[in-house]
Formats: C-alpha cells, sequence, structure tokens
C-alpha cells in the first residue's frame, strides 16, 4: 500500500497514456516509485474462507495464500485484475446454470471483500481510476473473468458483468467451450465458434479487453482478425523461452504487438510442471477451501508446504524467468509488455514465492539496462493502454 509512495512514476504512466514524453525517474528505491499492476490474480478464490483476512498479514510458512494487502504493500504492488474463475463442466443448460451462479457469487464476493478496507484499495473501471487511486495512496482492484463458460450459449451476460465492474474478459480456460478452441485441448472449432464469433464483436462494443491466455494458436488468430482494439494476454509466456501449448511462439507474440495488443509475462510453464497425484487433489481442493474448517484448511496448507520440500511445482530459476521477460521484449517490442504473475493460481517459483519479491525483479530489470521510462510502461503503462484503447474504441463505436 506504502500511503507515502512518491508518485512521478505514476504521472509518468499518465504521460505514456497521453503519448507524450515521461518524465525522470524520481531519486530513491526504483520499485517503489513505479506504479505497479499484475494482470492475473487468483486471490478472489480465498475471499470467501472462514477465518481467513485479505487485510491482514499471512505467513507463506503457514498459508498457501501469496497475496494479502500487508504483502502487497511489501512487494509494492499497486493494483491488477483479481480474477473470477469458474471451473468449467459439462458444456449443457444446467452446467451453465450453476457456473453462472458460481461466476455472480465470486463477483459479489470480491465486492464484498473490497468493502471492508475502504482507506486501503479501490475498485477500478478504468485506466484513469487506476492513477486517481493510486495518487489517493489506494491500491487498485480491477475485475477479470477467467473462462466465459459460465455465459451459456449467449453473449448477452457480458454486459451484465461489465455493470459489475469487469473490464478484462479470458474467452476460454485449459478446455475447450461452447466459444472457442483452448490451447492445451484437441481442436473441436478450429479457433472460434459461431458464437465466439459474436463474442468478440460483443466485447468489442462493450470496451471490454479480450485475453486472449489459454486460446489456441488458431483462436488467437481469428481474435486478432476480427477485434478493432488490441489483445491482452494476462499471464502467458514464449513458448521460445519454454516449449508448451500455454505459451505463444515468437510469430505470434509478433502478431499481438502488431495489433497494439501486449502479453504479460508470467511465472507458469517456463519448466515442466512437477504434479503428483497427491499434489492435483490437493490443487484441485484449494479452489474450495471457503467451503472447508479453519482445520481443514490448516491440514491442506500443511501438507501442501510439506510436499514443497520434496516436489516443487516449477524447476524455474530466477535467471530463467528474468531471460524470459527479456526475450518478450525483444520479440515483442518494450510498448507490448506487461507483467501478469499468476500468483494464487499455481505461479511463483523458490526466489519469487509471493508478491513480496516483485521489487527482486525490477532491480534485476534495471541491472539488465531497462530504462525507468521502459520500467513503467512494463509494470502498468503497456496494461493501461490497452484498457484505454478498448474504452476508445467502444465510444467511437457509440458516436
Amino acid at each position: 500500500m506504502s500511503l507515502n509512495k512518491p508518485r512521478r512514476i505514476a504521472i509518468a504512466v499518465l504521460f505514456l497514456l497521453a503519448g507524450c514524453a515521461s518524465q525522470p525517474a524520481p531519486v530513491g528505491p526504483l520499485h517503489r516509485q513505479l506504479l505497479t499492476l499484475d494482470g492475473h490474480l487468483d486471490t478472489p478464490m480465498h475471499f470467501g474462507r472462514p477465518g481467513w483476512d485479505f487485510g491482514a498479514r499471512h505467513d507463506p510458512a503457514t498459508e498457501i495464500a501469496q497475496l494479502d494487502l500487508p504483502r502487497m504493500a511489501d512487494g509494492n504492488l499497486d493494483g491488477g485484475f483479481f480474477a473470477i474463475f469458474t471451473e468449467q463442466g459439462p458444456l449443457t443448460p444446467e452446467g451453465y446454470a450453476a457456473a453462472r451462479t458460481h461466476a455472480l457469487a465470486r463477483s459479489a464476493l470480491i465486492d464484498t471483500t473490497l468493502a471492508r478496507y475502504p482507506a486501503r484499495i479501490g475498485a477500478a473501471t478504468g485506466a484513469d481510476d487506476a492513477l486517481r487511486l493510486n495518487a489517493a495512496g489506494k491500491l487498485a482492484a480491477f475485475k477479470s473473468i477467467e473462462n466465459s463458460y459460465p455465459f451459456g450459449e449467449s453473449v448477452a451476460p457480458l454486459a451484465e458483468f461489465q455493470r459489475q465492474g469487469v473490464r478484462l474478459v479470458g474467452i476460454v480456460h485449459s478446455s475447450n467451450n461452447q466459444f472457442a478452441d483452448s490451447s492445451t485441448d484437441k481442436p473441436r472449432w478450429n479457433g472460434l465458434s459461431p458464437l465466439g464469433r459474436e463474442w468478440v464483436r460483443e466485447m468489442n462494443r462493450l470496451g471490454m479487453v479480450i485475453d486472449a491466455s489459454h486460446a489456441s494458436d488458431a483462436t488467437l488468430d481469428q481474435m486478432l482478425a476480427l477485434s478493432n482494439t488490441p489483445l491482452l494476454l494476462s499471464h502467458s509466456n514464449s513458448r521460445t523461452s519454454f516449449d508448451h501449448p500455454r505459451n505463444l511462439d515468437d510469430e505470434h507474440i509478433r502478431k499481438v504487438a502488431a495489433g497494439g495488443g501486449a502479453i504479460c509475462a508470467s511465472t507458469i510453464y517456463l519448466s515442466p510442471l512437477t504434479m503428483s497425484p497427491e499434489r492435483e487433489q490437493l490443487f484441485g481442493q484449494t479452489e474450495h477451501m471457503a467451503q472447508m474448517t479453519g482445520e481443514e484448511q490448516a491440514r491442506l496448507t500443511a501438507r501442501w508446504r510439506e510436499l514443497d520440500k520434496t516436489e516443487s511445482l516449477w524447476a524455474t530459476s530466477f535467471d530463467q524467468y528474468i531471460a524470459s521477460v527479456l526475450h518478450l521484449v525483444k520479440v515483442a517490442g518494450i510498448d507490448h509488455v506487461c507483467m501478469g504473475a499468476d500468483f494464487d493460481g499455481g505461479g511463483g517459483f523458490p526466489g519469487l514465492d509471493d508478491i513480496t519479491a516483485l521489487p527482486r525483479v525490477t532491480a534485476r530489470l534495471k541491472a539488465e539496462g531497462m530504462s525507468d521510462d521502459d520500467l513503467a510502461k512494463l509494470w502498468s503503462g503497456n496494461m493501461l493502454r490497452v484498457l484505454q484503447a478498448a474504452e476508445q474504441g467502444a465510444a467511437s463505436v457509440r458516436r
């Protein structure tokens, strides 16, 4: 939170959005000066847990959540997109109805959680909100949706969720749905379904940002061709850094950049995923911790931490992560890369275990030769520019 945090780099972001030259960085620890946003935070899964307090500091040794308000202050994370994630069930009316109920409840839970801390964090729906909240010494919480499965066989729910503050929406997750093919499933639609094409048009009309993380290459190509505004990939990496279908090859990174979009560098899939049967079972249970007693939560966390001693989820090193970020910058250009670690959704690795380690990232990138202005773009300027482009695209349609 850092209420006394200098705001000059936040002002620099405003100049970037306006197309003007940014101001020199102030004296002092650089990361503390930057306006820092993350494209994908899965922490809302913890908001409903009995006894868990978003406003309290949690010890990583005894707690599975990677983010809370005090640790956001420690890591100088000024905000980001808090995800409404829905596990995918059957593509049936009953499945859609249950998913919609879940997504609406998760959206409301984000609202009620933020309302408990009005002096520390506020809801944001536009680029200007992030700058306004930052200037007031508050964190900025945007809402996103990961997986459009809850919308059923209609795009009408997009407007409903927009009214609730959602501004970034992912079309698909790890399995194909009624809208599109996933990067980690066998092709069904060979990209977008007819309903998925309607989804793209409605997203543009509403001024919402399309999140292409998890989408197949064909889906991404078709969204790039159809969308009138830039795309954001809220938590993705380069396939050159690690060959996995969740990541983008260099050709697609260039295509996203050519369309004005941005790729938020993630901490996942930079190495093989170590998921033993027990870990997989525990991982599936984390999404349902709100239905657990305090004792059940403690047992899950204790076993998770015990497994960490012998089988870390990722074998990624800090050096490898930095190299991946720099590769994205090299291929896409500094105007088209942002940050999206996927904390609380499987992200993090030794050396970048939770949100408190973010200053280490800035220090290392600075040591690698990145300028202060480029760091301001990476940490928030590019993300806010894409958000602003979607807003302006919708406004031009209305005119």
